[in-house]
């Protein structure tokens, strides 16, 4: 399966729609494992989207996102983001789940969800 190049498209954070808005550094907060509010949902570690989103939102590379989880699961104070191999899946389980949290290309967001971050 072909990752989708997201350099030449916008990224967008989606929620349920039951879901209340989230800010740039709640979002970050979540991925960064600081709160648990939300369930994080990641795509497949080192694509570009997932390089992308975490350069954009937390200001880190995939090596020390990695570094982060390895901590924090090692200590039990967290469970890494659930990776997911594409948009539509990522898509397809924040629809179901009011608590869960993803990103996408914008291309991909229909009515199932709602986008609280436009990642530029």
């Amino acid at each position: 399966m072909a990752v989708a190049d997201v350099r030449a498209e916008e990224l967008v954070v989606i929620v349920n729609r039951a879901a209340p808005p989230l800010s740039k550094e709640q979002i970050a907060d979540l991925y960064l494992g600081r709160t648990d509010d939300f369930t994080p949902i990641d795509q497949v570690v080192g694509s570009e989207i997932y390089v992308e989103f975490y350069k954009k939102v937390t200001g880190r590379d995939s090596a020390q996102i990695k570094a982060i989880w390895s901590r924090l699961v090692f200590t039990d104070r967290g469970v890494a983001p659930k990776q997911l191999p594409n948009s539509a899946a990522v898509k397809k389980a924040v629809a179901a789940n009011p608590k869960s949290v993803g990103y996408i290309e914008k291309s991909a967001v229909d009515s199932s969800i709602k986008v609280v971050l436009a990642v530029d």
